[in-house]
């Protein structure tokens, strides 16, 4: 070290001599890590036995409360008590309190508790699933007369828009709706063809509207037409050299994660996806076929919640599955999924993308598994279904599947019916109207259920404490009252930036105001009396009171006898060849002297004469 101290002393002896300094700034400090670990770790084992401690003591005193100790052991060791229980464990006196259990009593009380436990846990689940169902309150909206065949609310759940079957969408706004409950917007976007399906995009700017016809089309939020797609040539075989649908349209959907692409299926017997920056061609071609290899119509379609599969149903009751990338042979396909000749009105994912739900024309409802889907997970029958796009969806928490029946109009009450996913029991019922229920759809943000019936209502089931905005904007709002309008004398017209020196005064007072017209020399003036006899000053008398009349009455005294027009005519001649005035001093040097045809001596009429030959005077 001695060594080592004189080595550092010459070294900066040498530095100061050259640089003029010893050394570069403050020395770096040292640290002892030894005792730095040291004693962390005694920090460490002193907190890990405060917490034990404390966990300890809570552990006595809930313990403490739970037990109940027999009298004899009230009177001994009262003094040494808390220490013996400080000392032992929580699981050591539990099993040390009380007299001994009979052998084999505890094991078999301990099995009847877990049982009546598990049931009344059954029983908790089952209630609290009902309990989640917001149906403590409802309004109705009055779409029209007919069938609501398509209802559709956006991400956001600001805006509903139904179609029904009068031809006509509707637009409603549950923020700008009082408790009157109108739509702000009505319009026929497809003309004379029915609304078979709505609904609007991830984004929810726009709405696609499927109807009767061949071309669908892409509305924006207030309605107006933003896309609509193009009609393919009908006379083409192969349907995937066509453009375009040739036939009517049954369903379409939006892809669940790219904003611009949405699907339809029709009866040209394809499904066709789309894209919204190109509306002259389709984007891809899905043909289902039967088990012969012919074509069959699908009748439903829709997405996968990834996105990645496109499931149809079709007439043949076979629902394919594609790959969305794969638009030559399906992934999964079912044959016997339904009743063939039937239409299957709807299909839904799950939300966890494993389950799929089928509802078919043959009054059933069926829930399959994507990863074995030869055979069914569970069928449900004796689901009554009249129309081709009755519905079937999911709750928000994937433990109910939600449905509707359909009833001749007036003989009973259309119901919606929850399935239990799970046990796959039905769970609750709600008595909709008299009529059928059609569409249903319940949002996740909402909270909400809507519903769409056979006789043009649509209706929003909610409660107040579950659900969120929506339906419980507008029912807050009191009905705004109409203003009469109030009489108004005289209308005046006021024109923006009009100079102040061009605006018509506003009438005040009705006396000031004919006090002013008394001054005026020309409102004012005495209207002249009528003139008596034949006139004068212009002005004519009482024989005519207009001129017409007065000229009327000049011709009806003239004398002259215009019987020959030609003699009437010639009787001016002289006086315009002295004194011409109109034509003949336009062309005096360029026309000759004019020259009339004079008039024929008149004969004595032959009584031989046929009477055809007699001259007309």
């Amino acid at each position: 070290m001695a060594g080592a101290s004189d080595t550092d002393g010459d070294a900066d002896a040498a530095l100061v001599s050259v640089m003029g300094f010893s050394g570069f700034g403050k020395k770096a400090r040292t640290f002892d890590f030894e005792a730095i670990f040291e004693q962390t770790r005694r920090t460490a084992i002193e907190r890990s036995r405060r917490v034990r401690e404390e966990e300890n003591n809570a552990g006595n005193e809930e313990l403490r409360h739970r037990t109940r100790r027999s009298p004899c052991d009230t009177d001994t060791d009262t003094d040494t008590g808390s220490d013996t229980d400080s000392d032992k464990s929580p699981l050591a006196q539990e099993q040390e309190i009380g007299p001994p259990l009979p052998p084999g009593y505890g094991e078999a009380q301990s099995d009847e508790e877990a049982q009546s436990d598990e049931e009344a846990q059954s029983d908790e689940e089952e209630e609290d699933i009902v309990k989640r169902i917001p149906d403590s309150h409802e309004i109705t909206l009055q779409h029209g007369n007919k069938n609501v065949s398509a209802l559709a609310l956006d991400p956001s759940g600001a805006r509903l828009v139904s179609g029904g079957y009068d031809y006509e969408v509707k637009l409603w706004d549950f923020a700008g709706m009082d408790s009157s409950v109108q739509a702000f917007r009505c319009l026929q976007p497809c003309e004379c063809h029915h609304i078979k399906a709505l609904q609007y995009s991830v984004t929810g700017d726009v709405i696609l509207c499927v109807a009767g016809n061949a071309q669908a089309k892409v509305l924006d939020r207030d309605g107006f037409q933003v896309l609509e797609c193009v009609k393919g040539d009908q006379y083409i075989v192969d349907q995937a050299r066509t453009k375009g649908h040739t036939a009517m349209l049954n369903s379409g959907c939006w892809h669940p994660k790219v904003k611009e692409e949405f699907l339809t299926c029709s009866n040209d017997g394809t499904l066709r996806t789309w894209d919204m920056n190109n509306e002259k061609s389709q984007k891809n071609v899905f043909k289902p076929r039967s088990c012969q290899g012919k074509r069959v119509i699908p009748t439903a379609c829709t997405y996968s919640r990834d996105g990645r599969l496109i499931a149809a149903a079709c007439q043949d009751g076979s629902i394919q599955i594609w790959d969305r990338n794969m638009s030559v042979h399906t992934k999964f396909h079912s044959r016997r999924a339904h009743v063939p000749g039937t239409d299957t009105s709807c299909l839904a994912f799950s939300y966890n993308g494993n389950n799929l739900s089928s509802r078919g024309g043959d009054d059933t409802l069926k829930t399959w598994d994507v990863r074995k889907f030869q055979t069914p997970v569970h069928v449900e029958s004796d689901l009554c279904n009249f129309y081709p796009m009755t519905d079937c969806c999911y709750s928000p928490d994937d433990r109910l599947l939600v449905t509707g029946t359909s009833v001749r109009r007036g003989a009973a009450s259309g119901k919606l019916l929850f399935f239990d996913q799970r046990t796959f029991q039905k769970v609750y019922t709600i008595e909709v109207t008299d009529a059928s229920v059609i569409r249903c759809l319940w949002h996740p943000k909402l909270n909400q259920i809507m519903v769409g019936t056979g006789n043009g209502q649509a209706k929003v089931y909610y409660d107040p404490v579950r659900s969120q905005r929506g339906a419980k904007l507008c029912v807050v709002k009191t009905k705004h009252k109409v203003k009469q309008s109030q009489a108004v004398t005289q209308d005046y017209i006021i024109t923006p930036h009009a100079l102040p020196m061009f605006r018509e005064p506003r009438q005040k007072s009705t006396r000031k105001q004919l006090e002013k017209d008394r001054l005026d020399p020309i409102k004012s003036h005495k209207p002249e009396p009528p003139v008596s006899g034949p006139g004068r000053g212009g002005r004519v008398g009482t024989h005519g009171g207009t001129l017409s009349s007065f000229i009327v009455k000049n011709i009806a005294l003239d004398k002259t006898d215009d019987s020959n027009p030609r003699a009437a005519i010639l009787r001016h001649a002289k006086e315009a060849a002295e004194n011409p005035y109109w034509v003949a001093p336009a062309y005096v040097r360029t026309q000759p002297n004019a020259v009339f045809a004079e008039p024929e001596p008149e004969e004595d009429e032959g009584e031989d004469e046929p009477q055809w030959k007699k001259r007309k005077v």
